[in-house]
Parts: C-alpha cells; sequence; structure tokens
C-alpha cells in the first residue's frame, strides 16, 4: 500500500514536470515565432519593390502653366511643381511658403518679406520682382486666382526680398489670399506670356522634363530646398493625357493609372468598389437655406430654431444624394481648424415642437398658429429654390416632407435661374435655398456682416468678425440664433490602385500633402 503511494506521488510529479516541460516549450516557440515573425515582416518590407514612378491622368489638358490653365486636375497637379508664398495646412492653417513673413502695415498695406535663397528650378534665386511679375499676369485675364489679386492695387519691390502690396479696399484675412503660385520674371523676358511654348519652371518638389500629345512627364526638382530630408520616393510622375474622364476611369480599372481625383458621386459604377482605396475629403461647395430675419414670422428664433431641430440632414443627404455628400452645419465646417460644433441644434422633431409651444405657438386644427401684433399668424412657411437645378428642388421637397411630419407647412416656389437671383439680390424671400463655394480665405462677412444675405444683424458677431480668434465665440452665438440652416456640401474622393502607399491627407486645397512620401509598389 505504501509503495503504491509512492508510485501514485512520483506519477503526480512527473504529470507536473511534464506540463511545465510543455509551457515552457511553447513559451520559448512563441518567442522565438515572434522573432521569425518581425524578422519575416522586415524580409518582407525590405524585399517589397518600390517603383521609382507614379502615374496620373488628365482630360481636357490645356496648358501646365498654374496661372493660364482652367483645369482644375492640373490646378492640383501644379501644387507640386510651383509654390506660393503663403502654404494651407492639411487643417487649413497659413504657413509660410517663399515668404518668411508678412506684415500689416495699415489697412490697405501689406510688406512681405522672400526667401531669396530659394532657388527656382533653371538654377536662378526667387526675387521680389517674381511676385510683381506674377500678379500682374494673374491680373491680367479671369483665371483661376483672379480673387486672390482682384483688390490688389498696386506692388513694389523696393529691394530683391522686399514685397509691398497696397490694396484698393481692405480685405479681411488678406494674407489667405497670398496663396497663388509663384513665376519666375526673368523666366520669361522677351516672350509673350500667353503664347509661349517654353516649359514653365517653379521652385517645387517636381520639375517639368516633358511635354508631348500623350502625356507630361514630372521629374525630381534636385535644387529643391527640402531635398535632403523630405527625398520624394518616386523619382518621376507620367502625367497621361485623355479625351474624357471615362477613359481614365477604364484606364485606372485595367491599373494602368495609380491616382485619380473625382468630384463624381457615381465614379463606383465606373470602376466598381473593389481593387482600389479611396481617401474622401470634404469639398467647398456647401448649400444651406438663408433666413429672412426682418420676416414678421422668421424673426421669432423660437421658430428658426424649431426649423433646424425638425430637419434631419442626415436623412436629407441619405434620401437625395445617397451618403454621397457630407451633412455641414456651418459655412466653416470644411477641415479648417477654425471649426467648432459649440453650440450646434441637433435633429429632434420633439424638442422643435417643445420649442415652438415655449415660445407661444399653439398647435390647434393641425398647424401652429400664433398671435403676434394682434393677428393670428400661422405658422405656413415659403422656400425659394431655383427650379433650373433639379437637385436642389429634390432638397427642397424632402425638407418639406420632414417639416409636415412636425405640422409645418412649407411652400416651395419654384422660380427661373434669373428670378431666383432677383430674389437673392432684393433679400425679398421668407427662406431661400442657396450655397457657396468657400473661399481658402475664412472671412465671414458674406453670412454675417454688412448687407448680408439674411438680413442678419448682431453688433457683438460684426465686433467680433475681425479676429479668428472671437470665431469659435462667433459660432457659439450663431447656432443660437439660426440665422442660416446648414445642410451639406460636397465630397471629393481621391482613388488609389491597391500598390500606391504613402500618408493620404488631402483637403479641397491641395491633394498632395506628403507627396514625398508616396510610393508605388510592384
Amino acid at each position: 500500500m505504501k509503495n503504491n503511494n509512492i508510485f501514485k506521488y512520483i506519477f503526480i510529479i512527473f504529470i507536473i514536470l511534464l506540463i511545465i516541460g510543455t509551457i515552457y516549450i511553447l513559451y520559448t516557440q512563441n518567442i522565438s515565432g515572434q522573432e521569425i515573425k518581425e524578422d519575416e515582416n522586415s524580409v518582407s518590407q525590405n524585399s517589397i519593390k518600390i517603383l521609382d514612378t507614379l502615374t496620373m491622368g488628365i482630360s481636357n489638358y490645356d496648358t501646365m502653366n498654374p496661372i493660364l490653365t482652367n483645369n482644375k486636375e492640373i490646378i492640383n497637379i501644379d501644387k507640386i511643381i510651383f509654390e506660393p508664398l503663403f502654404n494651407i495646412t492639411s487643417d487649413y492653417k497659413l504657413e509660410q511658403c517663399l515668404a518668411t513673413s508678412c506684415e500689416k502695415k495699415d489697412d490697405l498695406t501689406y510688406e512681405i518679406k522672400l526667401d531669396t535663397s530659394i532657388k527656382w528650378q533653371d538654377g536662378s534665386s526667387l526675387i521680389a520682382k517674381d511676385v510683381a511679375f506674377t500678379i500682374d499676369r494673374l491680373k491680367e485675364r479671369n483665371t483661376a486666382y483672379f480673387a486672390n489679386v482682384k483688390d490688389i492695387q498696386t506692388v513694389e519691390t523696393p529691394d530683391a526680398d522686399t514685397v509691398r502690396i497696397i490694396l484698393s479696399k481692405p480685405v479681411l484675412y488678406f494674407e489667405y489670399n497670398l496663396t497663388f503660385p509663384i513665376l519666375p520674371s526673368m523666366y520669361y523676358i522677351n516672350e509673350d506670356f500667353a503664347s509661349t511654348n517654353k516649359i514653365p519652371i517653379g521652385t517645387g518638389m517636381y520639375k517639368i522634363a516633358s511635354i508631348d500629345d500623350a502625356t507630361i512627364l514630372l521629374t525630381r526638382n534636385d535644387k529643391w530646398r527640402h531635398i535632403k530630408d523630405k527625398t520624394p520616393k518616386a523619382e518621376s510622375i507620367t502625367i497621361k493625357k485623355y479625351g474624357t474622364m471615362g477613359e481614365i476611369y477604364n484606364s485606372f480599372k485595367l491599373g494602368n493609372i495609380d491616382i485619380i481625383n473625382t468630384l463624381s458621386t457615381n465614379f463606383s459604377e465606373h470602376i466598381g468598389t473593389m481593387g482600389y482605396n479611396k481617401k474622401e475629403y470634404k469639398g467647398r461647395e456647401y448649400d444651406f437655406i438663408s433666413i429672412n430675419m426682418e420676416d414678421i414670422i422668421l424673426s421669432d428664433k423660437a421658430v428658426r430654431q424649431a426649423l433646424n431641430m425638425a430637419i434631419d440632414k442626415s436623412i436629407l443627404v441619405s434620401n437625395v444624394f445617397s451618403n454621397s455628400y457630407y451633412v455641414s452645419n456651418s459655412p466653416l465646417d470644411y477641415g479648417t481648424y477654425l471649426y467648432s460644433s459649440e453650440g450646434e441644434l441637433q435633429a429632434d422633431k420633439e424638442k422643435a415642437k417643445t420649442t415652438l409651444e415655449q415660445a407661444g405657438w399653439i398647435f390647434k386644427n393641425n398647424r401652429w398658429q400664433k398671435t403676434i401684433d394682434g393677428h393670428v399668424r400661422r405658422l405656413t412657411l415659403s422656400l425659394v429654390v431655383s427650379k433650373d437645378v433639379e437637385l436642389r428642388v429634390n432638397v427642397a421637397n424632402e425638407i418639406k416632407r420632414q417639416l409636415g411630419e412636425i405640422g409645418i407647412t412649407l411652400n416651395i416656389v419654384e422660380v427661373t435661374t434669373e428670378r431666383y437671383y432677383q430674389y437673392l439680390e432684393e433679400k425679398d424671400y421668407q427662406m431661400i435655398l442657396t450655397g457657396i463655394t468657400n473661399s481658402i480665405n475664412p472671412d465671414l462677412s458674406y453670412f454675417y456682416g454688412d448687407g448680408n444675405i439674411s438680413n442678419y444683424n448682431n453688433p457683438d458677431v460684426k465686433s467680433k468678425l475681425n479676429s479668428l480668434d472671437n470665431y469659435k465665440e462667433i459660432q457659439k452665438i450663431v447656432n443660437d440664433d439660426v440665422p442660416y440652416i446648414g445642410l451639406y456640401r460636397n465630397k471629393g474622393t481621391l482613388l488609389l490602385n491597391a500598390n500606391v502607399g504613402g500618408n493620404f491627407i488631402p483637403n479641397s486645397f491641395n491633394l498632395y500633402y506628403n507627396f514625398n512620401e508616396w510610393f508605388r509598389q510592384q
């Protein structure tokens, strides 16, 4: 019996040692496996063949000259060839580029200092006369950057690194207008700028090596001042010319193009939904309802707030645009660091009805009514929309449906384009469905300054418009006042074949942030 117990204890000890040994072996194998896996990943990463070129496509080619082109995609591509005095970051902050400073001397005068150590792609130095030359060329024609310079009266160049700009009238945040590409003055001496065959040169990370009927070749600019610490992975970029966007989609689908930018909402119909990556960004086209603040009913803030809460913008964007647009509550909601959502009213139909009731509106006989100045006013409103813009008509009908769910009657006034602009100019409406293309300049005077389209008059807001430091407070105030109801903005999409890697943070000013890190692998 005693021997049996000894054997039993020996067996138990053996089992315990076996378990401990097994655990140790598994642990060491796991550690070894992790090291092998890391080594394999390292080998795998090191064995990836990075190709020395990227391929893009453009349709309707006109010119690579950033001042003369009317092609939006060339304007985008030109960002990696030419540079401005000041750049815009991915969150829309202003940063130095060719300029080292911009001092506001008075409301009309700005003095800019240049970094004259910067070299053009032909080896010559950047000088103040280059800036004056560029501004003069921009003012000669209706270019993509004409709005940036239209209020410049004169440009002085007292020395090689100083540019003095005198405006014809004050421009809020004028520094944001200094984001147009600069071209070299000496390069175009004895040339007709508008018709010369010379390939334009810039100061950016790539230069134009050649242009022919089928392709444009860009190569790395070895004179780029950041070339040592930000050397582009792609030695060259081939830009293929196509007749139509449809041809570009087909070529992308076949793997012959690496990168496409599109504002189209139906690109997947052309290229499918698989086999590529995409990076979406907020566009500049912003639609909203302008409310006439002088209207006897709409001057009641509770009504404006109820309208805003009664409209579910997510449902609107889903029903009308199949979610191909972004919900947008503010003219600043396009990716800028200045945007604040503090105080924004959320969609809430019950709260909308409560807000009306607390303001003295009574829901009677299936309609809201209130006695104002001795008269019974019913909550029946009109919304002007251009009948020539089908999508906006669809939006208006969706808004009418949603407001009807809480008992607000909306009459849609469909008018011709000409009559629509008369309504806007004369401000002869209760509400109007309209929109703007956001400028890079963050000035909000259009919405809240003198003569704004909703007749909004808040002295506190007006006094705050001249400082970006006040912008978060401005948004908090107007979110409560509701002179406008923001609806949606368009969506841009950067389409990238699966073999393209990098750090992608596009916005509507520049698609190619960190482009030096982009690469194509085999």
